[in-house]
This record gives C-alpha cells, structure tokens and sequence, in this order.
C-alpha cells in the first residue's frame, strides 16, 4: 500500500479536525466553507483509496458521544509491565547474543485495541493488567486509531496514549484534576483524559495514540519488528524503534539509546526510558513471566526524575540503638505512578550539608527507582545547626546528644558524620524497637506479638526484658481479656513463643541486636566458632581479632568486644540460652569440602539468583564450605553475578576478582 497516501490521509484527517475545532469551539474559522469542502471530500476519496478510516476522522463524527459510566473487561493476555533497569551493563548482559528492539518509552496511558473483520470493536485501559476499564467512546477524540482497516483476522494491539510536551505546556494552564488541583505532568492529564465520560473533553485534550506491541494477528510474521511494520500498512504510526543486527558493545547501546532519544524531542514525544526487548516472538514468549512483568523485555529508566516540592517538617524518631532518625515530610509529589511524601534524611551530617530547614523547596527523587530520596535544596541559606535538630528526645524528653564517626560520603571520600542519640535506656520508643527486632523474623521470629501488642504489653509492664516473653504465661487470664485477643489468639501466640525456643546460632546473634551483625556476620561467626554460643563468647572475652574474618573491619571488631563488655548484655546472653533449645548445626559434608572449589573461599553474591533467595544462596554457600561474604574485598575468591548486579560487579572487576554465572557456579558446585 501507498505509505504517502496514508500520511496525506492521516495529515488531513487532523487538519479537518483542527478546522472543525476553530469553526464550532472558538468561533474563529481560518478557511471558507468551500475550502473546507473540498478538503473534506479528499479526504473521502483518500479514505476509498487505502480502505482506512480513522477513528477521528470528520467524515464519520457527527459527534463525540458521552456514556454514563466506564465499563470493565477482561484482558485473555494479561498486560503486564516490564523490570526496570538503569544500569546499561545489566542491559547489555540482558542482550546477550540475541536480536532485540531498542524502542521508545512513551510515557503516557496503555491502551489495548481490538479488531475483527477490520472493525475496531473494543478500546480498553490496561487497569491492574488482568481488568482494565472500557474506553472506546474516546477513541473517536485521539488521534492516531483507526476504526476501520484492511485487515479481516482479529487484531489485538496495545500502544501508548499521550499528549505531546509543547500541547501540555499550552494546556496545563487552564484544567485542573478531580481535586482542583493543575496537572503535573502530561501522563497525568493523558491518562485523565482517555477516561473521560465525555468525549468532547477527551477531544479537546489533544491525545495521541502510538501502538508498540501486536498481541494477536500477524502469525505468520517470526518477529516483533515485522509485525510493528504491518501496522503501518493499516494507518497506525508506530512507536519508533531500531533492531539489533549483532551483538553491540556497551558503547554502541548507548548509542542506540542516544538517538532515540533524540528523536523523541525532535518529534515532541514524551518518553520516559526506553524499552529493550527480545524480537524473536518465540523466544520472547519462552521467557515466561512474573506476578508484576514479562521476563523478555527491560524498560531502560534514565537518570532518577527530580520532582521539586516542598520541605513541610522533618521528623525524628528514636531508634533501638538509641540513634534518632530524621525523616523528611514533603508535599505528595508523584514518583514513576506513585505519590511519594516522605524519605529518610539519614543523619545530622546530611541535614546540614543540605542546610534542610522546614519550608525549604526541595529536589527528591526515587533512587534506583525505589527508594525516595532527597537530592537538593534550592533554597539554602540561613541555616543553624543548633536550630536544625530537637534537643531533647521527642519521646522521652531527655536531653539529646551529637555523636560523631568516621565514616564515608556517597563519594567514597572520607568525613566526619554526626548522629543524634538519645542515651536513655529506659527510653520507650528506643524500648519498643528493640523488642520489635528481637521478635522478628530474622531473630526470634515469634508471631503474633507485633509492634502494636509489644506496646500494649510493655505498657501494662509485663515485659521489661527479653525473659519476660518467655514468662507470658503469667499474665494469661488478663491477657485473653485484652481487646483483640482470646483463648484461640492467646493459644497462636504462646505456641509462637514455645516454637522460637528451639533456635540457631544465627537467630540468637542477630537477636542480641550486637551493631551490625546481621545475617551474612552471624553467618561467618557460625562458620568460624562451629555454632556454639559458648565458644563465641569465650573468643570474645580472650580478645579474638575478628577483623580477620571477611568483610569483618575495625568497627564490627569493636562493636562485638563493646557489647559483651557491658554487664546487662553478658547477663541476657547467659540468662536467655538457659530457655533455649538450639539447634545443632548440620556439619558440611566432607566430599562437599574435597569434591569442590569453593571449601574454605569467601563468595560474594550479587543481583538474583532465581530460585533462590539471598538467604538461601548464603546457605548453599556455607553447606558447600565456604563463607558468604556481604562485600566484594580483596579477600573475597568469587562473586556470583545473577540479574541486576549492582557496584559489586564493577569493584570485582576492579580487583580481578572471578566473575561467575549462576549456571556456572551451580554446575562447579554440583548442584542441580
């Protein structure tokens, strides 16, 4: 088919509309009727000629309709999302050796679209990817679908709704959302749009539509590519995309994603990444999914967004160690599809060098596109550092205290960190969170005493130390009277407690909450002293080094050493194992230790490794031999690279440090 005969039809079909608009909305016509005519049938005979018609076009809309309510519908083929990734190593090792797309990320709303016998008989949101809403009264107000083509099968395609930034910047002035309020961004307004009860308003918006992935039709086509481009022939304008013909270099990725970006300001299209997929239809359907996306496609996220807002207050909350914790209280602000309000400020030392006072407008960001984070701020001035944070603890009252470290910025670059503390032991707050982290489930893990019974049960004073959850049992008649618990939550709870008794090594470290040892530390120490309590305590109390342990430094060193030589620490360490059970620990298989490469190396493991979890790589580890390290070192023999490594990867191959896939670590380790 004549490519330019649809773009004269499809360039008409907008001027037309654009006419119509200045003619009946804003009384203002640049043509005669007799131009308008005449263009009008044109676009009749253009019509005839490619057998397209499209869904706007002025030759079918008498009108835009308006319906009372958006109906729901079922997607067969869920429409789920795609992983996000920002780091452009991950993409290229996504690649591999296979042909993938390089496609723009439209940022906008997800329409599916379906047609039998070249009619277009449903348009629909994507929704929560398995119901959206049903839309296709609107389609007649965004430009870019047709409603009729040449094509008889059924045809299910999905593509991007959006308005383009320069339309935005004109629009943005005079509509406001259901709260009142302007909009934001042009996604926000889009995706406002498309779900309008009347299409005359949808109209008015300006959408367009822009299809990048063809669900059904086609079958005869092996690839993704071929397929886009058939759409084409049917009067749709594809996303733009570029294809792979050999494996690239990261240099040449970056490229690719350099021009595509350029493309996307020169058209005036709203991106907000770009999509990286397998082309092969096959394989790509081979690669399966998850719950949340389709594990054959990356969406490749830019630099993190910065959203400026406003600084309302900072919070401070008392921690278990005593450290009280600065939260910053921002105005919402919408992070990739979330409303995002709050993020750590993390210590003194990064409220001052920010010179953070409430009122402030600030810069936050999703880091890594997960955790919000504040970056700048760009009223700075006037600030105090005495007037910057309280001087009594909020929850207790007394007085509070600088402390200061020796640590690293995110430069790596040495420098002083302030912390507040408060000192108070008997602080509640501080209290609670210890109790918190003793039951949880990488301790303790006893079910059923979550933060708000702790509270209640601390508050009636029936627990005042670790032992005292062990002698709940006394207070059973007044603790089934309580509100929310009975016999049957009572009999769950004390079951919960008995079952803890029977514990680990690991468990009960972490438990004692020593600064820093978590799961990959209590690990190593259960390795090194063979998992006996006993044998731990007394290396502590003969002065063991153990800054000679991997990723163990001068700080845990002195942190393990620091707590045992309290007396109320050594009292509960003792006291508590008498209610114990521990469980021996399984000994390592000799010809694991002989039969393998990894006896006595540190491994460090990076990314994921399906079908494991972190915690059960660390297992394998140690079953296999050898200690899990947490931190790539020049101690460390291996690191074990699964999807999504992050710096650990860059600093293995700083050092020289062996690099393995996880087939390759599973087939020298000899698992299955």
């Amino acid at each position: 088919m004549n490519q330019e005969l649809i773009r004269k039809q499809q360039d008409l079909t907008a001027r037309l509309n654009r006419y119509r608009h200045e003619y009946y909305n804003l009384n203002a016509p640049n043509i005669s009727d007799a131009v308008y005519d005449r263009l009008f049938e044109e676009l009749q005979d253009l019509e005839r000629q490619t057998g397209i018609q499209m869904a706007n076009s002025p030759t079918s809309a008498v009108g835009y309709p308006a319906i009372s309510k958006l109906e729901k519908t079922n997607h067969p083929i869920p429409l789920l999302s795609l992983d996000k990734e920002k780091n452009i190593v991950e993409v290229c090792r996504f690649m591999g050796e296979h042909q993938v797309m390089f496609m723009l990320k439209l940022d906008g709303l997800t329409i599916k679209l379906t047609y039998e016998g070249g009619e277009l008989l449903e348009a629909a949101t994507r929704g929560d990817g398995e119901v959206g809403e049903i839309v296709t009264h609107n389609t007649r107000a965004i430009g870019g679908i047709p409603a009729h083509i040449r094509y008889e099968d059924r045809l299910v395609i999905t593509g991007e709704a959006f308005i383009r930034p320069s339309d935005f910047e004109q629009l943005k002035a005079s509509l406001v959302d259901n709260n009142g309020e302007t909009y934001k961004n042009g996604r926000n307004l889009a995706a406002g749009s498309v779900r309008l009860l009347d299409a005359k308003t949808c109209m008015e918006r300006r959408l367009m539509f822009m299809p990048f992935t063809v669900l059904e039709g086609f079958e005869n086509l092996p690839r993704k590519s071929e397929r886009l481009k058939e759409l084409s022939a049917l009067g749709f304008t594809p996303c733009k995309y570029l294809v792979t013909k050999r494996t690239l270099t990261q240099a040449e990725a970056e490229d690719g994603i350099k021009q595509l970006q350029q493309y996307a300001r020169d058209k005036d299209i709203p991106i907000d990444g770009i999509v990286v997929t397998y082309n092969d239809v096959a394989f790509a359907k081979s690669c399966g999914r998850t719950g949340h996306h389709y594990k054959d496609g990356l969406a490749f996220k830019f630099e993190d967004d910065l959203f400026e807002t406003k600084l309302q207050m900072i919070e401070w909350t008392p921690g278990r160690t005593g450290e009280i914790a600065p939260v910053a209280v921002f105005a919402p602000v919408e992070i990739d599809g979330c409303e995002v309000s709050r993020a750590s400020l993390h210590n003194l030392s990064f409220i001052e060098d920010l010179e953070l006072m409430p009122g402030n407008r600030i810069l936050v960001s999703k880091r890594n596109l997960i955790i919000p984070h504040v970056e700048d701020n760009l009223d700075r001035g006037g600030f105090v550092l005495e007037s910057a944070y309280p001087h009594r603890c909020p929850c207790c009252g007394e007085p509070t205290r600088i402390h200061e470290t020796r640590g690293r910025n995110e430069n790596g670059e040495e420098r002083t960190i302030k912390t507040l503390f408060c000192d108070n032991a008997g602080c509640e707050t501080r209290k609670l969170k210890q109790f918190v982290h003793f039951v949880g489930k990488k301790a303790m893990n006893i079910e059923g005493l979550s933060e708000a019974t702790l509270e209640k049960l601390i508050g009636r004073g029936w627990i005042h130390s670790y032992l005292d959850i062990y002698r709940l049992d006394q207070h059973k008649d007044e603790l089934v009277r309580m509100d929310g618990f009975g016999e049957r939550s009572w009999q769950c709870l004390w079951s919960a407690i008995q079952q803890s008794r029977n514990t680990t090594f690991e468990r009960y470290v972490i438990a004692m909450d020593i600064p820093m040892i978590g799961n990959t530390a209590s690990g190593v120490l259960c390795q090194v002293f063979h998992g006996n309590l006993d044998e731990f305590r007394d290396a502590v109390y003969a002065g063991y080094d153990f800054r000679q342990l991997p990723d163990f430094g001068d700080t845990l060193h002195n942190n393990i050493h620091e707590w045992f030589s309290k007396e109320e620490n050594f009292c509960i360490w003792e006291e508590l194992q008498m209610m114990m059970i521990q469980k021996p620990v399984q000994p390592v298989a000799e010809n694991n230790t002989q039969d393998n490469p990894f006896a006595g190396k540190t491994i460090v493991v990076t990314g994921k490794v399906e079908p494991y979890t972190r915690d059960e790589m660390n297992s394998l580890i140690a079953s296999l031999g050898a200690i899990a390290g947490s931190s790539v070192t020049r101690k460390t023999h291996y690191l074990v690279c699964g999807e999504k490594a992050g710096s650990k990867l860059s600093k293995a191959r700083e050092l020289g440090i062996p690099v393995l896939e996880p087939q390759e670590f599973f087939r020298m380790a000899g698992v299955a």
